[in-house]
């Protein structure tokens, strides 16, 4: 497994990491079963995956439990990335994003309290406020919160070019996460340009990338007749509907021939193309089953394919959402 230096940082980040919201068990359909979730992480470890995304909103904590649960002792060896600020009334699906000090303290103390971890080592702004909070003093509770010793770095997530450069008037930050797949390329508007020349900092803002599979759809599982159950999210997310996920089939077919005639699996094709592009430091890639990290993992083998990605590159190129 290849390791990146996350840039400003000391921490060597295997090029995949395991994104662990599905193992917290809502929001991702019926098929999530706790022993799968551990084995997915056990294997993982076996691959020399070194570092794990997660967050309070993830099962409501149950994800931060499975990780204490498969890790045990080793907790201490990997990297945990978490996130901060969200908060679940427990009513419907929508969970508001509250940035007020005191919930991003409590929450990092929360997290702290679940993980069984005196500091946490990268904590990241969930996402943007919906109350009010100005991210200044979102920052300022955060920062001295690592003056106490409670975490080592600070990273926004899904935030946008104007915030990020609000964050970086305050104090700074340590990393963006951020959506990124050859399916969804907002990035590559106003951001990539922006975290490759980071106020205040001599080299780029680490990236991590999120959904580099488009939920799925770059795994080449899915045809234009699949359903999902009402408990997975993507029964209502309208990339998996009508003739936007059409057009994203035809792109997936396509890179599916690239693939097979490669012996690559299409997932690792897609979660490699998005390490490929300038200003992505790692990726974060879900999965339920050991097998999906093992698929995913094979990532690092492909970067420097160079035989390969011409072709993946021009039907990329060709893909207007």
């Amino acid at each position: 497994m290849k390791l990146r230096r996350l840039a400003g940082t000391d921490l060597d980040l295997s090029v995949v990491g395991v994104g662990c919201w599905a193992m917290g068990g809502l929001w991702w359909g019926d098929d999530v079963r706790d022993d799968d979730s551990i084995a997915a992480i056990h294997r993982a470890l076996d691959l020399g995956i070194n570092w794990f995304d997660t967050a309070p909103l993830y099962g409501h904590g149950h994800a931060d439990e499975i990780l204490v649960r498969a890790l045990g002792s080793k907790l201490r060896e990997v990297v945990i990335a978490t996130k901060v600020g969200v908060r679940w009334d427990g009513e419907g699906m929508h969970a508001r994003s509250d940035l007020t000090p005191e919930h991003v303290r409590a929450d990092v103390e929360a997290s702290l309290r679940r993980l069984g971890l005196e500091r946490l080592d990268l904590v990241q702004i969930h996402w943007p406020c919906e109350l009010g909070t100005p991210l200044e003093a979102t920052l300022e509770a955060l920062y001295r919160l690592r003056e106490q010793g409670k975490l080592r770095y600070i990273g926004l997530c899904n935030y946008g070019a104007p915030q990020l450069r609000l964050a970086a008037a305050a104090g700074g930050i340590d990393s963006l996460q951020t959506p990124y797949s050859m399916l969804r390329r907002e990035f590559e508007a106003e951001l990539q340009p922006l975290v490759l020349d980071f106020p205040g900092r001599s080299e780029p803002l680490g990236t991590l990338a999120y959904e580099p599979l488009c939920r799925g759809l770059l795994t080449g599982k899915f045809s234009a007749t699949s359903r999902f159950a009402q408990s997975d999210l993507r029964a209502r997310d309208d990339r998996f509907q009508g003739g936007r996920m059409l057009r994203a089939l035809t792109i997936v077919s396509r890179l599916q021939l690239i693939a097979k005639r490669h012996g690559a699996p299409l997932a690792a094709l897609a979660i490699a193309w998005a390490l490929r592009q300038p200003g992505i430091s790692v990726a974060i890639a879900g999965a339920k089953r050991a097998d999906q990290v093992a698929m995913n993992a094979q990532a690092a083998d492909w970067l420097d394919r160079d035989d390969l990605w011409a072709d993946v590159d021009r039907v990329v190129a060709s893909f207007r959402g």
